[in-house]
């Protein structure tokens, strides 16, 4: 994902009900589970499907109404962000992302043991 294609949190949230749903859902079927744990106006949110659209990220299908879904699987998305946050911050080295979770005492010893296990396991 481009830098031009960045996600704002806002946008983040309807790509979250998308990825919940399963399936494509008209704006007012992303306004309805939206409005479970935000309250946002109708124009809000077709605002932020315009901008997802905009930057290639949900497509859209005409039906009786509009429908819409994203391009990315969530894990594809987070892989992707990943990456853009390890190669902005850490010189594209996950050994220094772990090392600084590491140094900085963010991860128990529990959680080091179990990211040793996760990285000596046959792949």
């Amino acid at each position: 994902m481009e830098k031009k294609n960045a996600v704002s949190d806002a946008e983040l949230e309807i790509l979250e009900v998308l990825w919940e749903a399963g399936e494509a859902l008209s704006a007012n079927e992303i306004r309805t589970r939206l409005n479970e744990r935000k309250d946002w106006e109708r124009t809000t949110v077709l605002t932020l499907i315009r901008r997802l659209l905009d930057k290639e990220i949900l497509l859209q299908e005409k039906r009786e109404v509009y429908y819409y879904c994203p391009v990315l699987k969530r894990e594809e998305y987070i892989r992707q962000e990943t990456r853009s946050f390890v190669d902005k911050f850490f010189s594209g080295s996950s050994r220094n992302l772990a090392a600084a979770l590491v140094s900085d005492e963010q991860l128990s010893k529990e959680e080091i043991n179990e990211l040793r296990d996760f990285f000596n396991r046959d792949i």
